[in-house]
């Protein structure tokens, strides 16, 4: 069951091309042209600048490593702009069948919680396929950022940490799903697309302000349970600060915080989601 619920709901993902391109592609391209506007621009001034005091370029023998795109896009896999685009293939998943009330049509044909889990691998599909067209982007990001310094290219393994690169490819995927998952229970609860597209806008934008200087009003310091439980963002980054370590070393007990904050957050949507939708009316959608 649930393998007909993956291929029914692939399908027609696969088939709203439009979402698929602004949720998946438009931010790896973004970046793409952007970074190679910021390194005409950067190059341009600093070309400029250089020849205003009679100093030669000092960059242009030094390699660019593409090797270091690995570990740039598994750390910047989960950025906000891919998060909020994601949004839109969420609310077409989750939400589509109440917008276009075909809930009682599929749902009489498998179980609930098969349709709901269905929705939640496509969207894991649709997470790592993004996540690799953000790697594909950086590399092409470093070779660009090569070209136009007139710099040569290099591939060093050497400082390569694959384990860490592993946990954090992870880690930023996880949190793709897990933002997703709270488009989910929005769009069973609510039955709206547009909850559904902002309900989690609305959470990362109380998360930034909670997380920055209400948190010290409310009493609460980073490394307490209220503030990493009820903050999934902040447990991202302390887990993603984990494995990049920097000169500070994180509070005692902040890592299994950040981990039980996460589990919690991937978990209790999905349960919460198909609770509801076992107990909900369809026979009007």
């Amino acid at each position: 069951m649930l393998v007909d619920a993956l291929k029914s709901e692939a399908y027609r993902v696969s088939r709203n091309r439009t979402t698929l391109f602004f949720s998946i592609l438009l931010t790896p391209l973004l970046f793409v042209f952007g970074g190679l506007a910021y390194q005409i621009m950067t190059k341009a001034k600093g070309d400029a600048l250089a020849a205003k005091a009679n100093l030669p370029a000092t960059l242009g023998n030094q390699p660019v490593n593409l090797a270091e795109a690995f570990g740039f896009a598994a750390g910047n896999g989960a950025n906000g702009v891919l998060l909020v685009f994601m949004l839109l293939a969420a609310a077409a998943v989750y939400a589509g069948d109440y917008r276009w009330e075909t809930w009682r049509l599929i749902s009489a044909r498998n179980g609930r919680p098969w349709l709901i889990l269905g929705k939640i691998g496509v969207m894991k599909v649709l997470a790592m396929i993004a996540m690799l067209a953000m790697l594909i982007a950086a590399f092409i990001f470093f070779i660009t950022q090569a070209l136009v310094a007139g710099r040569p290219m290099s591939f060093d393994l050497s400082d390569f940490d694959l384990v860490q690169f592993l946990l954090t490819w992870l880690l930023s995927y996880i949190r793709i799903v897990q933002y997703g998952l709270i488009a989910l229970l929005a769009a069973v609860v609510s039955r709206s697309l547009l909850a559904t597209l902002f309900a989690p806008w609305a959470l990362g934008f109380a998360q930034t302000i909670l997380g920055g200087p209400l948190l010290p009003i409310l009493g609460w310091e980073p490394s307490d349970w209220a503030a990493q439980l009820l903050l999934p963002g902040l447990a991202y980054d302390t887990l993603k600060a984990a494995l990049a370590p920097g000169p500070m070393p994180l509070p005692e007990g902040v890592v299994m915080k950040a981990v039980v904050s996460l589990v919690l957050w991937c978990v209790a949507p999905v349960a919460a989601s198909i609770a509801w939708f076992q107990r909900q009316d369809l026979s009007k959608e």
